[in-house]
């Protein structure tokens, strides 16, 4: 049984511009996007603060994020990198597998990534993600990929009140296909 112990909720701001973002998406009418609750069953309550202290999973979760966008089924998870570096360990067996199984149903998969010493926002394709995988597979490649190796089309620029504005990749990694 997996279990968490909260040192703060990494990712949290992060997603919460990317919540942002998926509202005013749905306000506009342009997409329906919603956050994924991870199951959790709690374990220790600080009642005096209102806070889950230590809980554990119930099952493996899939993605994030999961939605429409103008027809098209999408599903993504959001990543926080404070290096350079992004370790692949990140990326858990059981999310790039629910990844590829939407991919061959006719969805889009992605990760947004956040490097956070940068500032740099990151769409990245399940295609590309693949790519990284499989290199390691099949060359031995480190269980990684760098900052240098992204595709410069692919960093994600503010629009607005769209401050994660991951509709741009989107629609380049569509056309691109």
């Amino acid at each position: 049984m997996a279990t968490w112990k909260t040192r703060g909720l990494r990712g949290s701001a992060f997603e919460s511009l990317i919540n942002a973002t998926n509202e005013y998406y749905r306000d506009k009418g342009l997409a329906l996007v919603q956050k994924i609750p991870t199951p959790i069953t709690p374990l220790k309550f600080d009642s005096e603060r209102k806070l889950i202290t230590e809980a554990y999973f119930e099952k493996d979760s899939t993605v994030d994020y999961i939605g429409v966008v103008q027809e098209i089924p999408v599903c993504f998870d959001a990543k926080e990198c404070k290096t350079d570096t992004f370790s692949l360990q990140n990326i858990h067996e059981h999310q790039f597998k629910f990844m590829s199984d939407f991919e061959e149903q006719g969805g889009v998969a992605f990760l947004l990534i956040l490097f956070t010493e940068r500032n740099d926002m990151y769409y990245m394709r399940f295609a590309e993600l693949k790519e990284y995988v499989e290199r390691v597979e099949r060359d031995g490649h480190a269980k990684n990929f760098k900052y240098e190796e992204l595709d410069d089309d692919y960093f994600i620029h503010g629009n607005g009140p769209a401050v994660v504005h991951y509709l741009d990749g989107l629609s380049l990694d569509i056309a691109n296909r």
